[in-house]
């Protein structure tokens, strides 16, 4: 009986070595954008990939996880021109001299994790020989951001089978409730855009490594190329700029425009009572993000620059007209 169930984890091992995944599954795989990967195979002949009965490239599991070294390697600041002819041992070995100083490399990690599956093999991996300290775990995302609270992590690890857009604020405020460093997300499936907005936040991202050896180097690797995440830095508002006229004192002059035959004065200050408002609407105007409020304070700019050029014509035409002027 045993024989057989060895015989079929051999057969199963080997049908997940050879299960052949096209360029799109396979770039997705490596967190690649997949027009990256057909430059990257135009330019440089990465792998040596059979082809499909139409033409198509097809990838192993081994040459995915390939692509997924390259790509981290080429984060780090690697030229993918010079590890595109490198062997697979180098690429590992050039992962591990990157991961920690020497001196870091003999300290015990403190850990938060997120995910049931992440929590369950470490359980079984033994996470003490990984030198990992579990200081806090939580199965599910939604309640992270409060079981984790205070854990006080070196690094937060997350395992999601299926990763979308909705999961990047959630762990955002975990890292944040445990206070880590760093962060390391590992995903089964996962959009290409949702793999960006992670790695602009600060996360390493890596599909689930097969071996807990592996899960190590991910860690040491985030820790060592650990960055805050981006923030929203908003431009601050233009103080508001001295107006010359307030709007009683336009109202006076629209008022006092009934007594002579110009109606220039009437409309010339309902225009400036307009674009005043407008000014001040823009600096008050909520903003996105930081193009948006660049925009909005460019408006404020130039709202602020035609009220110079209206109240400069205004106080010419009340002169010219004989009437009132009262400063702001």
């Amino acid at each position: 009986m045993s024989e057989s169930i060895q015989i079929n984890e051999v057969a199963e091992d080997q049908a997940e070595h050879k299960a052949m995944h096209r360029t799109g599954v396979a770039a997705r795989l490596a967190g690649l954008p997949v027009e990256t990967l057909r430059v990257w195979e135009r330019r440089y002949a990465l792998s040596e990939t059979e082809r499909s009965a139409h033409g198509q490239r097809l990838y192993s599991a081994e040459q995915v996880r390939r692509l997924g070294l390259l790509k981290q390697l080429v984060d780090q600041g690697h030229p993918i021109g010079v590890l595109a002819g490198l062997p697979m041992r180098q690429l590992e070995e050039m992962t591990v001299s990157q991961a920690l100083p020497e001196e870091d490399t003999g300290r015990m990690m403190r850990v938060a994790l997120l995910g049931e599956s992440i929590i369950r093999r470490l359980a079984a991996g033994g996470r003490d020989s990984l030198g990992l300290v579990v200081r806090a775990s939580c199965t599910q995302l939604a309640q992270a951001e409060t079981v984790l609270q205070d854990a006080d992590a070196d690094l937060l690890l997350v395992e999601l089978s299926e990763l979308d857009d909705s999961a990047v604020p959630r762990i955002v405020a975990a890292r944040r409730a445990c206070s880590a460093v760093a962060v390391v997300v590992l995903y089964r499936f996962c959009a290409s855009a949702t793999i960006r907005h992670l790695r602009a936040q600060g996360c390493l991202v890596a599909r689930v490594p097969p071996e807990l050896g592996e899960l190590l180097l991910l860690c040491r690797a985030a820790l060592a190329n650990a960055r805050p995440p981006l923030r929203e830095r908003r431009p601050v508002p233009a103080p508001p700029r001295p107006r010359r006229f307030s709007d009683e004192a336009l109202l006076a002059l629209a008022g006092a425009a009934n007594s002579v035959d110009c109606e220039c004065p009437r409309h010339l200050a309902d225009i400036l009572m307009t674009v005043g408002s407008f000014e001040r609407y823009s600096a008050q105007c909520a903003s996105r993000n930081e193009p948006d409020a660049q925009l909005h304070q460019a408006l404020q700019l130039a709202a602020g620059q035609a009220m110079a050029i209206l109240e400069d014509a205004m106080e010419r035409l009340a002169r010219a007209e004989g009437l009132p002027l009262t400063p702001a």
